[in-house]
């Protein structure tokens, strides 16, 4: 049961301000020009999982629009993942053209080629073939011209890059004490993945804020989860610039025949009794209790990883525009292997799927209503104390002119 004489989180972080916090930084051009140089373009930020690049030659080609500039991550003949612009070294085309802000492909040679004039590029990034490579110039060099290298690191199969040349953290020191906190989580058990995306209007910090907290838990989740009426947010630990929380319910979803016999087959839902026995990281549920719903944890600045009991999923928010950004869900479990056990994971994508829909479906109004420069400063309650980290980690990152040393 929820303890309500626990301490509030701002008396056990009193580092924190308890005022209301300011709506300028989501309406600002300035604030979100500041953002995409001293955030996006420094930081650590995930693109791919090791599992979408399983042989020698595949490679992903992932769509950072805020940069102007798309990344291909490839698996190179000695099993190592690279990331490189994509960008050719001859006349700039896109070596890889893409279909979509995630753009998959296989090679058995390990190469890629560019197809305006045919530039072949190895997977560690070295020009291996220019046609009529004769004609060019005694300067030119294959060697010199290769390709334009992205830093590139994996922690727990999670391939992340890093846009700045020479980044001041290695990911590990990046990441911090979330390192600790999720490493012995079994990600790579659970690689069936289900997306969604979507363009919203809204600034990216709006989206992100949105599922930093659990208030609005009763309201909006009315429908996709109506035994969700009694919760509470627990374990609430920051990481430097990271994050993480714990969520727990006293109730789950009312008993339906559909429901029970989804559950019953292939219980794939964080609204649905989960009865099988499943090992969580020590920092995750520390007290053991059966309410334990899953753990939130944000890794700065865009990314946030929940992870449960036999489930993972995640949501990203990309800045497109000040008051635009793009959505990526992603929910992960294990492989069905029956035609019952595909209908029962459907059933429990689709119940979260609406969840998502609700949640998104607020961003465009606040962003619209926060436009209207009605008010400009918002209040926050104890339970959103996240979205005050987030806030002030922000606020310190923007008003520097270089990258601090991690806590």
């Amino acid at each position: 049961m929820n303890d309500m004489s626990k301490m509030p989180f701002h008396t056990q972080n009193p580092q924190f301000d308890t005022g209301p916090i300011a709506v300028e930084p989501y309406l600002s051009q300035d604030h979100f020009d500041a953002e995409i140089s001293k955030i996006f373009k420094k930081d650590w930020l995930w693109v791919a999982r090791d599992e979408e690049l399983p042989n020698v030659g595949d490679y992903k080609v992932k769509r950072l629009g805020f940069a102007e500039t798309s990344i291909i991550v490839m698996r190179g003949k000695d099993g190592v993942v690279r990331g490189f612009h994509n960008v050719c070294r001859h006349r700039g085309n896109k070596v890889v053209t893409e279909t979509g802000e995630e753009t998959f492909g296989s090679s058995r040679a390990a190469v890629v080629s560019c197809r305006f004039h045919g530039w072949v590029y190895g997977a560690d990034g070295s020009l291996v073939d220019v046609p009529e490579e004769n004609k060019f110039p005694p300067c030119f060099d294959k060697a010199d011209n290769g390709l334009i290298a992205v830093a590139t690191d994996v922690w727990n199969g999670f391939i992340f890059i890093n846009l700045e040349q020479n980044p001041a953290h290695s990911l590990v020191e990046a990441l911090g004490s979330v390192h600790p906190h999720l490493d012995i989580f079994p990600f790579e058990t659970m690689v069936h993945t289900h997306t969604y995306r979507a363009e919203i209007k809204c600034n990216w910090k709006v989206g992100v804020d949105a599922f930093a907290e659990a208030y609005h838990v009763p309201t909006i989740h009315s429908g996709s989860f109506p035994g969700l009426t009694e919760y509470w947010m627990d374990d609430v630990t920051f990481h430097g610039d990271h994050r993480s929380q714990g969520f727990y319910a006293n109730g789950v979803n009312p008993d339906t025949p559909v429901g029970s016999a989804a559950n019953g087959i292939f219980a794939g839902s964080i609204a649905l009794k989960r009865t099988e026995p499943f090992v969580l990281p020590a920092t995750i549920n520390p007290g053991a209790s059966e309410n334990f719903g899953f753990d939130q944890t944000i890794i700065f600045p865009n990314t946030m990883f929940h992870v449960g009991v036999g489930l993972w999923f995640t949501h990203q928010f990309w800045p497109v525009t000040q008051d635009t950004c793009l959505w990526e869900g992603k929910y992960f479990l294990k492989a069905p292997l029956t035609n019952s056990q595909i209908w029962a994971q459907r059933y429990a994508i689709v119940l979260q799927r609406n969840a998502w829909l609700e949640d998104t479906a607020t961003m465009e109004d606040t962003q619209a209503a926060l436009k209207s420069g009605a008010i400009s400063q918002m209040n926050l309650q104890d339970d959103e104390i996240l979205i005050r980290h987030a806030f002030d980690v922000i606020k310190r990152r923007v008003e520097t002119t270089k990258t601090e040393a991690l806590v």
